[in-house]
């Protein structure tokens, strides 16, 4: 297979459905694209209704096209991360992995455009996330959940307003930031930088006031990264974790018993914002995003060294406190179906704590003058003394 053939058949791919986000190729299974986060099929000139080992693993090393690095990381640890251009049409984020010995790939389509904060209607939040100077913003999620778009939109604001020096490390360079008002030095793992960890604390000699970090994938990567929010850096970052609370003992449990005070205390000074996005179906098709989104004050400070107690969970605190900017995914999720976004079986499936959704749906219902309940046909027993009183 040629790469012609290779680039025509990821052409048809992508024109087959609208909004497609991924391109799964896997053995038994015909081509398919994931659109508005369903996978479907895709009609191929031949048709190939089941795609054979030998298709996968041919598509497979075109992809790598000889890189010795990447063929040596696919046979010792079962995977590689790479990068692949169609040439004026679009840009992918390559996985490829083994399962029960055959080759398998996923391409995730990445943007040929920077977003920004305003367009992908992010909340206010976003915008004083860019304002700050130093200290560490994680923004977590599952995988495809948007986080590398939401950093990217906050990434191109300061590029717009700041005059600094912004690093990335990445894996591969998904978002391609033009040199605007602040000067961007792109790094991708593997061709710039060996680890993460490596790529952080070369960074540190390179004299960046933004540092910007794919994923905080080890524990050495954390503590370097915490070294750079502690002299001066906003460093910014994601973890696969599905609320704040799981994110501080994500990154607490990292380290050895005898150091999670000290991690405490450095997580407590530093950190300034902690995001967590799902992706939600939206009504009419599509997906709208919801976000968890805390940030630091005295009380969230208190429960990152202490750790969380009855009525003094991060939950409740953020709950607490949206006139400073703080949601929970629930109050996100109740805005979205207010506005018509969502649908209330929606709602309910994502939400983190159902009956306070719940009660939120019922409240508004009640002010649009819709029904709350199914029950119907109930009527006051006027009769009821009259009989009571000849029973006696």
């Amino acid at each position: 297979m040629r790469q012609q053939q290779i680039d025509q058949l990821l052409s048809t791919m992508l024109s087959s459905y609208d909004d497609v986000s991924d391109i799964n190729i896997t053995v038994d299974k015909p081509f398919q694209v994931e659109s508005s986060g369903e996978l479907k099929p895709v009609s191929t000139n031949p048709p190939i209704e089941r795609l054979t080992p030998f298709q996968t693993e041919i598509f497979a090393l075109n992809l790598i096209n000889g890189d010795r690095r990447l063929t040596k990381t696919l046979l010792t640890e079962g995977s590689c991360d790479s990068s692949y251009q169609l040439a004026g049409k679009a840009r992918f984020r390559v996985n490829i992995f083994s399962q029960k010995g055959y080759y398998s790939i996923v391409m995730r389509q990445l943007a040929t455009r920077v977003p920004t904060i305003d367009e992908l209607k992010l909340p206010q939040a976003f915008k004083k996330m860019t304002e700050e100077r130093n200290g560490i913003i994680l923004v977590t999620g599952a995988t495809g959940s948007g986080k590398s778009t939401s950093l990217a939109a906050v990434l191109n604001e300061i590029n717009e307003s700041r005059s600094v020096h912004v690093v990335t490390l990445e894996d591969p360079v998904e978002f391609v930031h033009s040199q605007k008002k602040a000067t961007f030095n792109q790094r991708e793992l593997g061709t710039d930088f060996d680890t993460f960890a490596s790529g952080l604390r070369a960074a540190l000699r390179q004299a960046p006031k933004v540092i910007l970090v794919g994923e905080m994938r080890d524990r050495e990567t954390v503590e370097i990264g915490l070294s750079a929010a502690e002299t001066g850096h906003l460093v910014l970052s994601t973890l696969h974790t599905v609320d704040a609370g799981q994110t501080i003992n994500r990154i607490v449990g990292m380290f050895d018993q005898e150091e999670e005070k000290q991690i405490r205390i450095r997580l407590a000074d530093t950190v300034r914002w902690i995001v967590c996005q799902r992706l939600l179906p939206k009504v009419g098709g599509g997906r709208v995003a919801a976000f968890e989104i805390m940030g630091s004050n005295l009380r969230v400070k208190e429960t990152i060294l202490n750790g969380e107690s009855e009525g003094k969970t991060f939950y409740e605190i953020i709950e607490q406190s949206k006139a400073f900017g703080m949601m929970t995914f629930d109050q996100c999720i109740l805005e979205l179906y207010e506005k018509g976004l969502i649908t209330e079986d929606t709602a309910m499936a994502y939400a983190s704590r159902k009956a306070i959704v719940k009660r939120g749906i019922d409240t508004i219902k009640s002010a649009r003058g819709e029904k709350t309940t199914t029950i119907e046909g109930l009527d006051i027993d006027k009769d009821y003394e009259r009989k009571a009183t000849r029973r006696r």
